[in-house]
């Protein structure tokens, strides 16, 4: 079961926190379809959030189709976002770990290490394919590639 943990001076929303860390865990495949999530009262007691709070991200999830309430029963992880790349186990993952190990020892700092990786990733990825928001298919639709 996933754990929520809120940053009360990060300047992101708490539901939103909330939001992002099932949607991480989704990725990471920490969820899966058919596992459920704390309840409100249950993340009320471990984080001293607000219900409505929970409920508002619940909703959130809903409305995205990742989870889904079940009167009387809780709710549940809908679908995955989970992608073999980012399993736990992967060969990716892996190489991260060993790049984490070597900006530790070079003195890379966690705020250091953020800002590397969004510099690479505004350099690399939305470069090639256009705002990633657009599922990635952003200015390369229709092209053949290489072009």
């Amino acid at each position: 079961m996933v754990e929520f943990r809120i940053d009360r001076r990060s300047g992101v929303a708490t539901y939103l926190q909330i939001v992002r860390q099932v949607e991480q865990a989704l990725r990471l495949g920490l969820l899966g379809p058919g596992d459920k999530l704390p309840t409100a009262k249950e993340v009320v007691a471990a984080t001293a959030i607000n219900p409505n709070t929970v409920l508002k991200a619940y909703r959130e999830l809903d409305r995205a189709g990742l989870v889904e309430a079940r009167p009387g029963l809780g709710t549940f992880v809908r679908r995955s976002l989970a992608r073999p790349g980012a399993a736990p186990d992967s060969p990716l993952r892996a190489e991260l770990a060993a790049w984490m190990a070597r900006a530790r020892t070079a003195g890379l700092d966690r705020e250091d290490v953020a800002a590397l990786v969004a510099a690479v990733l505004d350099e690399t990825c939305f470069e090639e394919r256009g705002d990633d928001r657009s599922g990635g298919r952003g200015d390369d639709r229709g092209r053949e590639p290489g072009r």
